[in-house]
């Protein structure tokens, strides 16, 4: 489930990297955001107890898990390691 706001932690790392994401609000998957992408990427979580079926179905062709940590409670050095994680996965898709 989404928190209020964005882990400071990760705001910190993603500004050495020249992106601000201190004015972003974590969202709760909607099936909007489902239909309009090509693919969905999970970080690890239970997509599963989120949710709805119908929504999951949906996204079977789409859906794949990085299984990447959660960043919560995570140092800014665990925090950048899963940042160019996730980095270095988008550019190979790239």
């Amino acid at each position: 489930m989404p928190t209020e706001a964005v882990n400071p932690v990760v705001v910190k790392a993603m500004k050495e990297k020249g992106i601000d994401i201190s004015s972003a609000k974590p969202k709760l998957l909607t099936t909007e955001m489902i239909n309009h992408s090509t693919h969905v990427f999970t970080m690890g979580c239970s997509v599963e107890e989120v949710c709805p079926r119908p929504m999951l179905a949906k996204m079977q062709k789409k859906l794949a898990d990085w299984k990447i940590d959660d960043p919560k409670g995570k140092s800014i050095g665990e925090v950048r390691k899963i940042r160019d994680e996730v980095e270095r996965r988008v550019a190979a898709l790239a």
